[in-house]
């Protein structure tokens, strides 16, 4: 595998390269989207634009937004310039779309906040110009079914290139992603691989190995007294297990003037824990969900921290099944030992304190109160998705999904009617997949079916009337596209895309 060598000192955010500059752009509002900013290219060195800004920021009619444009390369705002032709089936649409949401390799230009991959990709769409860690499982799913397979091997080693970097796979290829990753799915972006290369478990070893430590890191400073650290958090009987985690306290740049706005009347240290909050949500892909809020409602109310989220720990699951499977193929059977100890181990841990037998139903952990949130969300699918509960279980938590998650359009996100993204109404493509391949697993087969069918049938009717698919869709009335969220719907888009493919080809 060819990986050309960068340093991780090189990257700076927008937020940390402008300063006073960057700041006084987000809050004037100059765009609609408070990413369009960071993701702005610098015409020439940012010591030269910041001097400029200096001089002329005081001038009688200074313009702010003129001297950014005159200053800096805007991104391209148009979602797509991609025209579809609804003639042709919606499989046949996903097949050219790949094309149009690939980017080749390319310079890496100083105080960009693009971070050059070695090899090309695929992007979800609109708004989300770069590579995103999760999406790209489920962009890999469909790529495979186009036959595509070379293009995701090259996004696994674009991951493969940034673990070896960074020590960790970022939330995307972005200088202002660089303090969270995202949820761990390279172990199964491997397993894609495996079905040709049964020796690319090995291949891939140490980045499984060294992405591992990440989200293990502080785990031997835990004790009694101190029971969390970063990611790692000591259970009561001494097991450890996971949380989502952000190392910064200050707004982010894509989202600053919203955060900004969210802090006020706060103390310093309330507003950096909320900024935390924040960017943890973030971290978990659910940006944002009731899921993670005390209230259910309000920004300040973030309480992600003290929960043990269910699907992550399934993950990691995976992650220490695929490292101990990966030195047992390489021969050395110790190491594999050691490692599938670590993953029963947390798989007892997650049937310890992640299923309530109160509601039948698998749910985060709060590890502060010591009790389940009772928060109903598909993220209980990703114990059948992972194979980690009994049968007994997946029956419970099936019998909840066909009574209160399934909906004439798929599954829900959660069970709570919010303005946030995350919640019902909406239904989002990669929990199709994790719900419909769950239930196949422990042979619910006609629930999963009958998901896949209602999801497949709302992406035509959607791609019919507008030819497009979405980022997100309504699956609780088919004639209402979704709404919510702190950006414009998206079109694109990477994972549906994926998902509608990989869901035909199982149904």
């Amino acid at each position: 595998m060819l990986l050309f060598e960068i340093s991780s000192a090189e990257f700076k955010s927008p937020d940390e390269i402008f300063g006073d500059f960057f700041s006084h752009v987000q809050l004037a509002k100059i765009f609609r989207d408070d990413k369009t900013f960071t993701d702005c290219v610098p015409k020439t060195p940012a010591e030269e634009i910041l001097r400029l800004y200096k001089e002329q920021k005081n001038t009688p009619g200074f313009d702010l937004k003129k001297f950014v444009e005159e200053h800096f390369i805007l991104p391209d705002q148009s979602h797509s310039k991609y025209i579809a032709d609804t003639s042709i089936t919606i499989s046949k649409h996903i097949d050219n779309l790949w094309d149009v949401l690939a980017r080749r390799v390319t310079e890496q230009i100083p105080n960009s906040s693009l971070i050059n991959l070695p090899y090309s990709y695929v992007v979800p769409g609109g708004r989300f110009r770069e590579v995103f860690y999760w999406d790209s499982y489920f962009i890999m799913l469909g790529l495979q079914q186009s036959g595509r397979h070379e293009l995701v091997e090259h996004m696994v080693n674009n991951f493969s290139f940034l673990i070896h970097t960074f020590g960790f796979v970022p939330n995307g290829n972005r200088t202002y992603f660089l303090s969270r990753s995202q949820p761990p799915f390279y172990s199964l972006m491997i397993d894609l691989l495996s079905e040709k290369d049964p020796m690319a478990l090995v291949t891939y070893l140490p980045y499984m190995e060294k992405e591992y430590g990440f989200w293990m890191n502080g785990s031997d400073q835990l004790s009694a007294e101190h029971t969390s650290m970063l990611r790692v958090v000591k259970m009561p009987d001494g097991e450890i297990l996971n949380r989502y985690w952000d190392d910064k306290t200050v707004p982010r740049p894509e989202g600053y003037s919203k955060e900004i706005l969210a802090s006020q009347n706060m103390s310093p240290e309330d507003a950096g824990h909320m900024y935390r909050e924040i960017r943890a949500a973030c971290e978990s892909g659910w940006d944002f969900s009731s899921r993670w809020l005390k209230d259910g409602k309000t920004f300040q109310n973030f309480y992600i921290t003290d929960l043990i989220p269910v699907d992550l720990n399934c993950l990691l699951y995976h992650l220490e099944s695929s490292i101990s499977k990966a030195y047992k193929l390489k021969g050395d059977q110790t190491k594999g030992d050691e490692f599938y100890s670590l993953s029963v181990k947390r798989r007892n841990a997650i049937l310890k304190y992640c299923w309530s037998n109160k509601c039948s139903f698998f749910m985060d952990y709060n590890f502060l109160k010591k009790e389940c949130t009772y928060s109903y969300t598909i993220a209980a699918a990703f114990p059948l998705f992972l194979e980690v509960c009994t049968m007994e279980q997946a029956k419970a938590v099936a019998a909840k999904l066909k009574e209160s998650f399934l909906q004439p359009g798929g599954f829900l996100t959660t069970l709570e009617n919010s303005p946030f993204q995350w919640d019902s109404p909406n239904g989002w493509a990669p929990m199709q997949w994790i719900a419909v391949k769950g239930l196949l697993n422990y042979n619910e087969k006609e629930l999963a079916f009958e998901g896949a069918h209602r999801w497949m049938e709302l992406n035509n009717k959607i791609y019919r009337s507008t030819g497009k698919l979405i980022e997100k869709y309504n699956v609780v009335d088919m004639n209402m596209l979704t709404g919510g969220g702190e950006y414009d719907l998206q079109d694109g888009f990477g994972w549906t895309n994926g998902v509608y493919l990989k869901l035909q080809s199982v149904i």
